[in-house]
């Protein structure tokens, strides 16, 4: 499986973003989709999953009501969606795939896309 993700970019805080993760190859129902990052000088950590057979989801305490993931199987897309960005967003976000929901030994990862909030 491949992973790919897309749409960081330069936002205010406060401000919306919408990332998107393409997957090629074949995904098994076992799999949770999601989303970790790593900002500079720190670890990496999780953000958001989602149960790839059904829409069970999971989050960071920190972006809880702010971020939104979803899924579209026909697609497979996994898609991020958030609002209410703050400053601490800013980081390298990369989309992963793994059997458990808080992404802690991915089997696959992507390449990141960057998201940087400014003040």
């Amino acid at each position: 499986v491949q992973l790919q993700a897309s749409g960081g970019g330069l936002v205010q805080a406060g401000g919306s973003l919408r990332l998107s993760c393409a997957a090629s190859g074949r995904i098994f129902s076992s799999y949770v989709m999601g989303w970790l990052r790593q900002a500079p000088g720190k670890e990496r950590e999780f953000v958001a999953s989602i149960r790839w057979r059904d829409t069970r989801s999971y989050y960071a305490d920190s972006v809880k009501g702010r971020f939104t993931i979803s899924r579209d199987n026909a697609k497979n897309m996994v898609y991020l969606q958030m609002n209410s960005l703050k400053l601490e967003d800013t980081a390298d976000y990369f989309c992963a795939a793994d059997t458990g929901p808080r992404l802690a030994t991915p089997i696959y990862r992507g390449q990141g896309t960057l998201v940087t909030v400014s003040s």
